[in-house]
């Protein structure tokens, strides 16, 4: 389908497919086997100026805003995260992660905050990294543990996020933490924190199901004393601050759920053309072609939400939590069908790790639960409904 691309967002989904297909394919096994960080791709997307797609160009990115405009190149980031993630999700999500913990300076920072750390950010120089979540608080912000106590010019940091995307690579991090607990989720407050500070160390780092190639690990927080500058707005933002960087961020991870699908598509078509049963090609059968077609229509269905909440969020409405939530839930759901499908159609060699299918589903599974799960996004969509009806 023409999605009316610009030019340039063209050369840029160009750009990605040839990363992908020449420097992610060859890597993206033996990564996902030793659970490796994959240092050189992000050398080369940052070389590539990938990082600086969703950054405004007064703060040394590529995104050109329209005045009174503070947020925009979702759709340049769903374009290449979607590309990247046809070769690898675990992949793909280490650079789709750092916009996550970019996107809260952007729409909250001030200029200081932005002209500190956008720059660096915007030419890969440094990554980011979102936290909220905690042991007891996952869907649940109103849990969250970590506290931040003002003392003189800075905020002392005492409690432990984990399952944190990034954690341990990136250099700076955008950490919510309680600084009024009796005001439950309106008592969360957003820092950004830089990785050495004395009192920030990391703990954990997690074995997963899928995208190995991504780290997720704990962090400690032992009276980490944090200068005041750098809290994002003002006390008791955080949980707004997350809510809305959630907002602009979901449509990524479900371009990231597009791209998985679209590559294990890519790899079912291609056996099922060349795996031979009874004396023809798999393809043949009516079974199969209509599993195909199943998929190929979910895909696109899934891919034409995902880049029509990216311009809506890019035409200035930030107000999208439902259309944000719907990308998310439904993109995910697809990825999810479409690789256990195509395991299916690879038939008992899609079971086996010599292949690369079995990948695309283990990777498919997160993009469900991360960034709020699924049920959490119908929750979102249903409460949104019944507040427009309301109205």
């Amino acid at each position: 389908m023409d999605y009316f691309l610009t030019d340039q967002q063209k050369l840029l989904q160009q750009l990605c497919r040839q990363i992908a297909e020449e420097k992610i394919v060859k890597v993206a096994k033996d990564l996902d086997e030793k659970e490796e960080f994959p240092y050189e791709i992000m050398k080369i997307l940052a070389q590539s100026d990938l990082f600086g797609i969703y950054i405004p160009q007064q703060y040394g990115g590529l995104l050109e805003l329209s005045e009174g405009k503070t947020i925009g190149g979702v759709l340049d980031l769903c374009i290449a995260t979607e590309e990247l993630s046809r070769a690898c999700g675990g992949i793909a999500v280490c650079y789709a992660a750092s916009a996550l913990g970019t996107f809260p300076i952007i729409l909250y920072g001030n200029e200081e905050q932005k002209n500190k750390f956008l720059p660096d950010l915007a030419k890969g120089k440094k990554m980011a990294a979102f936290a909220i979540t905690e042991p007891e608080a996952g869907s649940d912000a109103s849990s969250i543990k970590t506290t931040a106590v003002k003392d003189g010019n800075f905020y002392i940091l005492n409690g432990v996020k984990h399952f944190i995307t990034n954690g341990g690579e990136a250099e700076v991090y955008v950490v919510i933490a309680m600084t009024d607990k009796t005001k439950g989720a309106r008592g969360a407050s957003a820092f950004i924190l830089e990785k050495g500070m004395p009192g920030f160390s990391f703990g954990k780092k997690e074995e997963k199901l899928g995208i190995r190639a991504s780290v997720t690990r704990e962090l400690i927080f032992d009276n980490c004393k944090v200068p005041k500058e750098n809290l994002l707005g003002k006390e008791g933002l955080g949980f707004i601050i997350t809510m809305k960087t959630f907002d602009v961020s979901r449509p990524g991870v479900a371009a990231q759920a597009v791209g998985i699908a679209q590559g294990a598509l890519d790899l079912a078509l291609r056996y099922a053309k060349e795996r031979q049963q009874f004396g023809k090609s798999i393809s043949s059968f009516q079974g199969i072609q209509w599993m195909l077609a199943d998929m190929a229509t979910q895909i696109e269905a899934a891919r034409a939400l995902v880049y029509s909440v990216a311009k809506i969020i890019d035409s200035g409405n930030t107000d999208v939590s439902k259309e944000s939530a719907m990308a998310k839930l439904f993109a995910s759901d697809t990825a999810m069908k479409v690789t256990t499908e195509a395991v299916q159609i690879f038939g008992g060699y899609g079971y086996m790790r010599d292949y690369p299918i079995e990948k695309y589903m283990r990777d498919a599974k997160i993009t469900q639960i991360y960034e709020g799960t699924n049920q959490i996004q119908r929750n979102i969509i249903a409460l949104q409904l019944i507040k427009e009806m309301a109205k």
